[in-house]
């Protein structure tokens, strides 16, 4: 049928147009085999037709077709295209270990699980699921011995790995196979901190995507984290300097590739990140581009610092006022560009303010089908923007800059655009996505700051020893002190803004709220306890109501623990059938965490308290972590009197994870320093444990009890 192009309006001329009087593609031999098509604009020029299979199956060996003047692009041939069944990447590349069932090829819904030889520890999910996406559920399994300084990386389904030695230093080096594309980190270098440098690979198929639920747990739990570590507040007074610390650029592809309805919704999902944005105690500044052929800046980092007021919703009404038709003719792709004016912006900033720019984090957002095609390669810009920003200090500086890139399309060039963005440490920079649709799934489904519990266990790294800055470095830290004739002094932890955890032998039964004062160690006030919280001693846990919640700051904050969906986004875990045990089986192995073997626990126990084998099983049960001693060259921390009820906790690149309350100890080293601290062991209440966990969840995970939190 026809469609009717009406009151077309050109300079001086009123055109009235048929389809007919428009160059046209051809109708036929344009069926998918076991599937469909759509078309943007019919059959006349300029129309994208697009192939569409169902769910588990995708287009084979075209995605899209493009009319241009009269033909179609790529041509359609004799063999029809048809809809193929999506597979995953092969899972049969674990190192000392056996995946169950071996298959050849691996179909959307197949399971395999996953376990270790004999001496091998394993971690990561036993138990993995082929996705509709490509991908595999779950993380990557890994069965290793842990005996080198940094954990086994594992190989990704799908790749192979080089190197096997896993000391300060050492790189591995990871290639996929059979066409597969590699996103993430090609290398990895062992860490002092001993943790692996860069982002876990990737195998990529070409029909392969990232869903819009891994995609907001991603990009919102790293971009929590940079809105959050640059937040200067006292209360709710922002303190930030004139100008800001924090610059953030938008660039958003209105190139002819990308159709207007995609466009407007790309405008739209801009806007609600910026909206979600203002829920942080922070003030970013904003430029916001608009590049085809030329770039077109909605506003500038310079214009916005210049205005009184820095109103978002002027900036937002400018989005909103521009046209998509409004690049006329001027319809290229040229990313290049629209990284250079990003470039030109940051030079110009550094010119005028040299130090401000050594202070000042960059976070460059682009959304882009990725088909570039004019401006030349976008990498060497990319790349001159990280030299400026990192000014040849790249360990030291590589926080203060995030270039993220979201791949929205069936033509998005993956491996070019994986050079774009950068690699960070557990985080992922480069998102792709099917369609316009996904993004906008993406950007709802991303946590709103406004109902939800701050951003867990995120501290700053301070090394000048004042009061002030090591607080910041303890966020969670509470000093707890009971009087009651005598006085009982403990530490817990800032869990919620109404709950502090500690250990429950900090307390008698008796106690009342009168005589329980809680605060900062540097005096920071926290409000009174509250009558109600029932005791709970078989395990030693307890739990501190406060009367009134703490405004949350710099200098107060709650720590991660186990088994909830906020620590799996300070984990990086997908919220998609993330369980507790995924949590103990992550990166925060506990088997990883402790270096300490049970048995050595139980031996020098029963030498230090002289008591029997079957004694010293029911003291040391399996509800306890125990730390201590020096083996494989590592001594822990020892505990001394009065850090009872303290956080036991693992670091994850700026985040803290909770694992243990510290409860009791076989030596005070810590007053008699002439002790063995070979054989001092302490003890810990096992957060993991399953009744401790209920106990958690009873009281954390309350509704009616200030901001809970989502258990797992």
């Amino acid at each position: 049928s026809e469609q009717k192009i009406q009151s077309v309006k050109w300079p001086h001329l009123l055109l009235d147009l048929s389809v007919s009087s428009l160059p046209q593609c051809s109708e036929s031999n344009l069926t998918i085999s076991g599937g469909d098509f759509t078309l943007s604009k019919m059959y006349i020029d300029g129309s994208i037709l697009r192939y569409h299979c169902p769910e588990g199956y995708y287009p084979h060996p075209v995605k899209l077709r493009q009319c241009y003047r009269g033909r179609w692009d790529p041509a359609p041939t004799r063999k029809q295209p048809e809809c193929k069944r999506v597979t995953c990447p092969n899972p049969n590349v674990l190192n000392n270990g056996i995946v169950d069932p071996y298959k050849r090829i691996y179909y959307m819904n197949d399971t395999t699980t996953f376990r270790c030889h004999s001496d091998y520890t394993f971690r990561g999910s036993s138990t993995r699921v082929c996705q509709a996406n490509g991908k595999w559920s779950g993380g990557t399994p890994v069965c290793s011995r842990n005996s080198d300084h940094c954990p086994d990386p594992g190989i990704p389904p799908g790749a192979s790995r080089t190197g096997h030695i896993f000391n300060i230093d050492d790189a591995v080096t990871y290639r996929c196979h059979n066409n597969l594309k590699l996103l993430g980190s090609k290398v990895r270098v062992c860490q002092d901190d001993g943790q692996w440098s860069g982002q876990e690979p990737e195998c990529y198929a070409d029909f392969t995507y990232d869903t819009p639920e891994e995609v907001a747990e991603a990009f919102s739990s790293s971009l929590q984290t940079t809105l959050t570590m640059n937040e200067e507040t006292e209360g709710k007074r922002i303190k930030l300097e004139q100008g800001g610390k924090l610059n953030i650029y938008i660039a958003l592809d209105a190139s002819d590739s990308i159709e207007e309805e995609d466009f407007n919704k790309a405008k739209n999902i801009i806007k609600q990140l910026i909206i979600k944005i203002r829920y942080y105690q922070v003030s970013p500044n904003y430029e916001i581009i608009i590049f085809a052929t030329d770039v077109t800046r909605i506003v500038s980092i310079t214009d916005y610092k210049q205005r009184d007021d820095k109103k978002l919703d002027t900036i937002l009404q400018d989005l909103d006022n521009y046209k998509f038709d409004a690049k006329g003719n001027n319809a290229g792709t040229n990313i290049a560009k629209a990284y250079g004016a990003i470039l030109d912006s940051i030079s110009f900033e550094k010119a005028g303010n040299k130090e401000g720019l050594n202070d000042t984090h960059y976070v460059i957002i682009m959304f882009t089908d990725g088909v570039s095609n004019m401006g030349g390669k976008p990498k060497e810009k990319v790349d001159e923007i990280k030299q400026i920003v990192y000014n040849g200090q790249v360990k030291k500086r590589d926080e203060y800059l995030d270039l993220y890139v979201f791949g929205v399309g069936d033509d998005v060039q993956r491996e070019d655009i994986d050079d774009w963005v950068t690699k960070k440490r557990d985080e992922k920079h480069f998102f792709l996505l099917q369609d316009m649709e996904n993004v906008e799934e993406t950007f709802d489904q991303m946590i709103d700051e406004s109902t939800s519990v701050s951003l867990c266990g995120l501290y700053k790294d301070y090394h000048d020893g004042t009061q002030s800055t090591m607080r910041r470095g303890y966020p969670w830290l509470i000093k707890i002190d009971v009087t009651d004739g005598t006085v009982a002094n403990c530490l817990g932890s800032l869990v919620t803004p109404t709950f502090i955890l500690t250990a429950a032998h900090c307390f008698r039964f008796g106690d009342i709220p009168e005589n329980i004062k809680v605060g900062a160690p540097n005096d920071h006030k926290i409000d009174k306890v509250k009558e109600g919280i029932s005791e709970f001693y078989e395990y030693d846990v307890a739990l501190i109501e406060l009367e009134k919640s703490v405004i949350i700051g710099t200098d107060l904050r709650t720590i991660c623990i186990p088994c909830t969906k906020e620590t799996s986004g300070a984990l990086r875990l997908s919220s998609s059938g993330v369980t507790c045990k995924h949590h103990s089986e992550s990166k925060t192995s506990l088997k990883n965490t402790f270096s300490v073997d049970r048995a050595s626990c139980i031996e020098d126990a029963k030498k230090e308290l002289n008591i029997t084998d079957e004694k010293a099983a029911k003291i040391i049960t399996e509800n306890f972590l125990c730390t201590g001693g020096a083996e494989l060259n590592q001594v822990d921390d020892i505990s001394c009197k009065g850090d009872s009820g303290g956080a036991t906790f693992i670091e994850q690149k700026y985040r803290v994870i909770q694992v243990g309350i510290i409860s009791w100890g076989l030596k005070d080293v810590c007053k008699d320093k002439t002790q063995s601290i070979e054989t001092a062991r302490d003890f810990h209440t096992n957060l993991f444990s399953p009744e401790v966990q209920a106990f958690l969840k009873k009281y954390l995970g309350d509704g009616k009890r200030g901001a809970p939190l989502t258990f797992l």
